[in-house]
């Protein structure tokens, strides 16, 4: 019989927000994969789990899958943890998912603190839809790219960054998305532990001031599609009506389908294009 592969969440910040079943299972396991074993045996020795441990992170992330998955398909069961939350998110533990999957080895998730989705209720920004981009890309082509895409994002949209390129991404971010309602969350479940609920204009006149300290998590309002609506209708202006209808009969839309489009999209009655077109 094969072993089991554990995504097992550790607390983001608070040792108390570890759960039962995640202590239970890191001192059952034969062996626990972490990013960081000097990290992670601070936690170990908190709770007094003295289960093996050794490293898997970014650099070594599929010749040492492969060394894991061996173990596994020998018996072991292993626990994977990261320098703080769920694996998988935003982390290698994904390739070592697949790869198990691959393998034919059993995977199971053991839920408990993500700090995307921490920050997320955190920020009182709406929920029930969100975008999480993790980090942006640090090359600027498909950083550009990722940026422009966002911008067009109706969806609450959660980012990652480091305290010593926040200000940049802050202006990137209003460069590109424009001044909208945003959230900055740092020293997610810490003693210092701060929601800042402003817009990307001040967040940026602020951190041009302030220094930024800690781990942070931005939750920025997506695009109302009111706008996007009266965007669509201002793009349209600069078309002929029998511009605008050629750009949907291209589509192989039928004439009488592209009259109602037309008409939709530049907010006036199908007879006013009839009478146009004529």
């Amino acid at each position: 019989m094969s072993g089991k592969l554990y995504l097992c969440a550790t607390p983001i910040g608070n040792l108390e927000d570890i759960t039962l079943r995640v202590l239970r299972i890191l001192k059952e396991a034969d062996l626990i994969a972490a990013e960081d074993t000097r990290n992670s045996i601070k936690l170990l020795n908190h709770f007094g789990i003295k289960t093996p441990m050794t490293s898997y992170h970014e650099y070594n992330k599929i010749e040492k899958a492969h060394v894991l998955i061996e173990k596994m398909l020998s018996g072991q069961n292993i626990a994977l943890i990261t320098d703080a939350g769920t694996p998988g998110i935003s982390d290698p533990g994904e390739e070592l998912t697949a790869m198990c999957y691959e393998a034919g080895i059993e995977v199971t998730s053991l839920p408990g603190p993500a700090a995307c989705i921490t920050a997320l209720t955190l920020s009182g920004l709406p929920s029930r839809r969100f975008a999480f981009e993790a980090f942006l890309p640090a090359d600027k082509k498909e950083r550009r790219l990722i940026l422009e895409e966002l911008s067009r994002e109706t969806r609450t949209i959660v980012l990652y960054e480091a305290p010593h390129h926040l200000l940049r991404t802050l202006k990137e971010l209003l460069e590109v998305l424009g001044d909208r309602p945003a959230a900055l969350c740092r020293e997610l479940t810490k003693k210092h532990e701060t929601a800042f609920r402003t817009t990307l204009g001040e967040l940026t006149r602020h951190y041009e001031e302030e220094k930024p300290l800690g781990e942070c998590v931005l939750v920025i309002a997506g695009k109302s599609r009111q706008e996007i609506s009266r965007e669509e209708q201002e793009s349209w202006k600069d078309m002929t009506v029998e511009q605008h209808m050629d750009f949907y009969e291209k589509q192989g839309i039928p004439r009488r389908e592209a009259m109602k489009l037309v008409a939709k999209d530049r907010g006036v009655s199908k007879r006013e294009i009839y009478q146009e077109l004529l």
